[in-house]
């Protein structure tokens, strides 16, 4: 489907008339998906993480051992995405205070809030469980491996950074 036969599509519907403020409306709802889901993955990935560090904790609390501050590390990771969504939105932001927002610069804006919200949703929620399983892992084995950890979650962070740079490019030049 081409642009012109969506916004022949729009036409039909009344839509194409609307006005600018409606456009911009729209553009700016990817804006506000972008951070909200990168948040929510970052909540649930640390959600997971923590959990696993607070049972890790009590097992090393019974055992008598000193409780391992690695697991903070293991715990705090998947909140950079909401910060790489954050960069997105406000480079997307930009675009609103220096032009009017057509029907297809609406579009892709939705479009590029929507597609960074799930990239950085995903990445967060799936950095939490590698946190999490490593956290179990680095408390049955007396913390050895945790390198292996970081770099499994570092693998899962390149995803959010990757949907960070490639939709940045793809945002409309003022």
């Amino acid at each position: 489907m081409t642009v012109d036969a969506v916004i022949s599509g729009f036409s039909m519907l009344g839509l194409a008339a609307a006005g600018s403020e409606f456009w911009q409306f729209l553009g700016q709802m990817g804006d506000v998906l972008a951070l909200g889901m990168a948040a929510l993955g970052s909540a649930i990935g640390i959600g997971l993480a923590g959990q696993a560090a607070a049972g890790a904790w009590a097992k090393e609390a019974r055992a008598g051992r000193n409780l391992s501050f690695t697991y903070i590390i293991l715990v705090g990771m998947p909140i950079s995405q909401t910060l790489y969504a954050m960069i997105v939105m406000n480079n997307m932001r930009a675009v609103y205070s220096n032009m009017t927002v057509s029907i297809n610069e609406a579009g892709l804006l939705l479009g590029i809030g929507i597609a960074t919200g799930l990239g950085e949703l995903m990445s967060a929620w799936m950095q939490g469980m590698i946190g999490a399983a490593g956290i179990r892992a680095l408390s049955d084995g007396e913390g050895k491996g945790f390198a292996f950890v970081i770099i499994a979650m570092g693998i899962v962070e390149t995803v959010g950074i990757f949907a960070m740079v490639f939709l940045l490019g793809m945002i409309p030049s003022a």
